[in-house]
């Protein structure tokens, strides 16, 4: 989907109710665009290190970004210095990492730092999550500042996938101090209770916005659709699945249409 010309051929483009959002939307005085990177800035891919923003995608955030009371955010699942890696988003862009655990709302932010409890729980964990994915072939476990993630995506069966989260969090339920959620293909643990609809409302109060957009399309991103205001912001589902977002757009490829949209609406 493309932006074209016109005021007209965009709503052709757009479904009428989600043009009308976006209307309203780009109208008021201050406003935040949130997505979240993997699904929704980029199409998915089978390793997070190859993953890299659609071109259109990402030129169309560049130049909302520079528009006048539109402050734009990234709200990712991944580590703060992974998410920068493959995302190379505009300087201005704040940036929420792990869920939450990590944040970057300026050029001086502090880096995240766990105290010793949190430490020996997350050593725990790893402890726990490696040797369960060393018994599945194609499974492994990512390292985050906050958190491990068991990776499951590229396990040789569906049956190999289940049987690997449920020996997870059944070796996981003796670990104090840990928050467990689960992803595409993912086993979340995490040492810092954090989760997207915080992390939306953190970006939400330090930019005073009036409005907020955002767009994901995991379960993790659930949390920041139920953190919306249905009268006010746009909720907005990329792909298929269940969801309590208002609109649904069909993947990656549909995004940049919708930032135009909101760019041209704001001049």
């Amino acid at each position: 989907m493309t932006v074209a010309g016109s005021d007209d051929e965009v709503a052709d483009d757009l479904r009428d109710e989600l043009t009308t959002a976006l209307r309203e939307f780009a109208a008021r005085e201050t406003i935040l665009v949130a997505l979240d990177f993997d699904g929704v800035m980029s199409e998915l891919v089978d390793r997070a290190e190859n993953a890299r923003p659609v071109p259109a995608n990402a030129e169309a955030l560049e130049a909302l970004s520079e528009v006048p009371g539109v402050h734009t955010a990234l709200v990712s699942g991944r580590a703060m210095n992974s998410l920068l890696a493959v995302a190379t988003p505009p300087e201005s862009t704040l940036l929420i990492g792990s869920h939450g655990a990590e944040r970057r709302l300026g050029p001086q932010a502090p880096p995240l730092e766990l105290d010793a409890e949190q430490a020996r729980a997350l050593d725990a964990v790893g402890t726990i999550l490696e040797p369960i994915a060393a018994k599945y072939p194609d499974s492994w476990v990512e390292h985050k500042p906050a958190g491990r993630v068991l990776q499951v995506r590229l396990a040789q069966t569906a049956e190999a996938k289940r049987q690997a989260v449920a020996e997870a969090e059944a070796a996981l339920q003796d670990v104090a101090g840990i928050h467990v959620g689960h992803g595409k293909d993912v086993l979340e643990v995490s040492v810092v209770r954090a989760d997207k609809g915080q992390g939306l409302d953190l970006l939400r109060q330090s930019t005073h916005a009036d409005a907020v957009l955002f767009a994901g399309d995991d379960v993790t991103d659930e949390r920041g659709f139920e953190r919306l205001d249905p009268d006010t912001d746009v909720s907005l589902k990329v792909g298929p699945g269940p969801t309590a977002a208002r609109f649904r757009i069909a993947g990656p490829a549909q995004l940049a249409a919708v930032l135009q949209a909101v760019a041209r609406w704001r001049r």
